[in-house]
């Protein structure tokens, strides 16, 4: 299941709170507000019922790369595993968040998912909705699908796609924010 925006803008923020960009301190700040992210996010329920901490550190190591679509090197995988410091159980709530954060940040995993977290932005940034809902006529990802179909064929240009001022111009748009 997507992210939705009412999950997606209060997360934001806790991994934005104070940060700055320039001023003294910013890096570790952002650094210190992903790490507590990551831990608050493994110890939510929708994450616990999908990876319960019963699974083997090797089965959750391997259900989150799978989830992400991503297929890590032997070295990856043996060092995501190692986190869990040769445990029976996936419990330690460090460590998961720690091997979470590894497979969220992995560059394979940015590069296939940026064209979809950009029109996914689209939908949040612009018309201040999920992409499933209305006046989505059919609820089904149909709109979302096209865009995401248009950047992928001008190979992630959204400018050659024309994206952000199908979005600025369109009557939704308007409707929402005026002229």
């Amino acid at each position: 299941m997507p992210v939705r925006l009412n999950e997606f803008l209060p997360d934001t923020q806790q991994i934005g709170r104070g940060v700055i960009v320039g001023q003294a301190g910013w890096e570790q700040l952002l650094e210190d507000n992903k790490r507590d992210f990551a831990a608050d996010f493994v110890a939510r329920a929708r994450f616990t019922e999908a990876h319960p901490t019963t699974l083997t550190p090797t089965e959750f190591v391997d259900r989150l790369f799978a989830n992400a679509g991503v297929t890590p090197s032997p070295g990856e995988r043996q060092t995501a595993i190692d986190e869990f410091a040769g445990a029976a159980t996936s419990s330690d709530a460090a460590a998961r968040a720690r091997v979470l954060r590894s497979i969220a940040e992995h560059p394979a995993l940015a590069q296939a998912g940026f064209n979809r977290a950009f029109v996914l932005m689209q939908y949040f940034g612009y018309l201040r909705r999920n992409p499933n809902d209305a006046p989505e006529s059919t609820l089904d990802f149909q709109g979302f699908n096209f865009w995401l179909g248009k950047l992928n064929q001008f190979n992630g240009n959204f400018l050659d796609a024309d994206m952000v001022k199908a979005f600025l111009v369109s009557g939704e748009y308007k409707r929402r924010f005026g002229p």
